[in-house]
């Protein structure tokens, strides 16, 4: 158990923070509470698991394992015994976060809008989940149920009035967004000081996740902002609300209390090529259409989608006749079970499974390449054996393709999760993933054994996620200057469990940033 007077810390997350505009405009003096961070603590870059799966920086933060431990790594993501994928649940994690861990040890933690979690029963964690957060990956919850309502009545609800899955790719008005942003930043900041007063706590773990959107919709490619800053003074106005509401919470903090401001990935220009890939895959011979009269659809489909069918597809049939606008606003008004049903038959509409070695999953950003194995996925058809000749026969063809735009390799490269993600849930991750150039848009791929596939990106957002991340840490006994060398997203769990005195579990790769800092510090004397 922890000893009375336990340490009281602080994490505050920066969803899509960019660590290097951070410390540029703080050291500009555009950030004063921020810059009084840095220099009075330790700060760095950050590796990161965002390098090959983007959202899996937060899960792995959490936990302090890597994804093929955890298993979460996107909002839709596969699962074995199931045809394609499903919608993130709260059985996907296979370990359990920080707070968890720290509940069990006595700690107290309040956790707020947290992205990628759910609500989990453990002692000493009050957590709100999804009510201020851009994408809900759960939604408007709270453990005690009280915690939300009551929130609610003392702050209200969320200004921001936007939800990323309604949104999807859809370009937004900065002009329009960035008013919204600047309240929402203040809305955030009242909730964590009424929660901080609300509920007793030796953590307090939440994240601003404004500077996401910022980073999707106000950032702008270094090219770009040579012609118009506007952009970048729009996003420079978000920081300077987030600095000013640091400043805020700073002040109203107890003595000796340790901070930690993290960001799991950095922001870049959004140049990807995942939406070619399916029909990359189909030139390949990889992912089989059906044929007329074929049945591979119907087997394929759960069996409660199959009562009442005839051979026509009736999603099929709506997909093709309504307008994607009216689509898109018929499946807001949905529950979220049926919406997440229908969006996968039309997605999988076109698959003829009895034929298909591989196929895709959602992403949007790197490529998500699924092998259709046999005894993992339903409609398998690949053989075990056949696996790792297969991966390597569409890694080599995946590296011969161009970007035309350029004549240079699209690809970056291709990894097997297998080799770099390797755990017990490495099953529910991609087989492949598809990491791409990003000097330039990625509108059409060539090779000798595709030809060209060519179409415009379906995502209008300027800005996306890239490594690395960042993290700064002020509080007693922390030195002054640079993060460890190999510092990692992985390390802030651990880090927290050894302030606390908690064992930390066999899974957990990371190690303690602080004692490797204190230890360095102490050699260096």
């Amino acid at each position: 158990m922890v000893a009375a007077g336990a340490p009281r810390v602080l994490v505050l997350g920066l969803d899509l923070g960019d660590g290097r505009l951070l410390r540029e405009w703080a050291a500009r003096g555009d950030l004063p509470h921020l810059a009084g961070l840095l220099d009075e603590g330790s700060a760095g870059e950050l590796s990161t698991t965002a390098e090959l799966l983007h959202v899996s920086a937060w899960p792995t933060l959490y936990t302090g394992a890597d994804p093929g431990v955890h298993g979460v790594y996107y909002t839709f993501q596969a699962s074995p015994g199931l045809q394609g994928y499903r919608r993130f649940g709260a059985d996907q994690y296979g370990v359990p976060t920080v707070w968890s861990l720290l509940g069990r040890g006595g700690v107290r933690s309040t956790v707020l809008d947290a992205p990628y979690t759910h609500p989990e029963a453990a002692p000493g964690v009050a957590q709100i989940l999804d009510w201020g957060t851009w994408a809900r990956y759960w939604k408007p919850d709270s453990v005690p149920p009280s915690m939300l309502r009551r929130l609610r009545r003392k702050v209200g609800d969320y200004p921001l009035g936007l939800e990323a899955h309604d949104q999807g790719l859809a370009a937004l008005d900065p002009d329009l967004l960035q008013p919204r942003l600047l309240e929402s930043v203040g809305a955030k900041t009242d909730a964590i000081l009424w929660l901080m007063d609300a509920e007793p706590w030796d953590l307090f773990f939440t994240v601003y996740g404004e500077t996401h959107l910022g980073g999707h919709y106000l950032w702008r490619p270094a090219q770009d902002r040579e012609k118009d800053d506007r952009d970048l003074r729009l996003l420079g106005e978000l920081y300077r609300a987030l600095d000013t509401g640091i400043g805020r919470i700073l002040a109203a903090l107890p003595e000796e209390t340790t901070v930690f401001l993290v960001s799991g990935d950095a922001v870049a220009p959004n140049h990807s090529g995942w939406h070619l890939l399916p029909d990359v895959l189909r030139r390949l011979g990889h992912l089989a259409e059906p044929q007329e009269g074929s049945a591979s659809d119907e087997d394929a489909a759960p069996q409660e989608e199959k009562a009442g069918r005839t051979s026509l597809d009736p999603v099929r049939m709506l997909r093709d006749l309504l307008p994607k606008d009216f689509r898109k606003s018929l499946a807001r008004r949905l529950p979220t079970r049926l919406r997440d049903t229908l969006a996968r038959r039309v997605d999988t509409a076109n698959i003829d499974w009895s034929r298909t070695r591989a196929f895709t999953l959602p992403t949007d950003l790197e490529g998500c390449i699924r092998v259709n194995l046999r005894g993992r996925e339903p409609q398998g058809v690949v053989e075990p054996g056949e696996y790792d000749a297969l991966c390597d026969e569409i890694t080599e063809e995946l590296r011969e393709l161009v970007n035309p735009a350029t004549g240079r390799p699209a690809v970056a490269d291709v990894v097997r999760s297998r080799d770099r993600l390797e755990g017990p849930r490495c099953d529910r991750l991609p087989d492949l993933v598809v990491l791409w150039s990003m000097e330039a848009p990625i509108e059409s791929l060539r090779s000798p054994r595709i030809g060209v596939v060519s179409a415009p990106s379906p995502d209008a957002r300027p800005g996306t996620h890239a490594p690395p991340g960042f993290l700064l840490v002020r509080g007693p006994g922390v030195p002054r200057g640079g993060l460890p060398e190999g510092a990692h997203v992985r390390d802030l769990a651990p880090t927290l469990l050894s302030l606390y005195g908690v064992e930390r579990p066999d899974y957990m790769r990371g190690s303690s940033l602080l004692d490797r800092a204190l230890t360095r510090a102490t050699e260096e004397r």
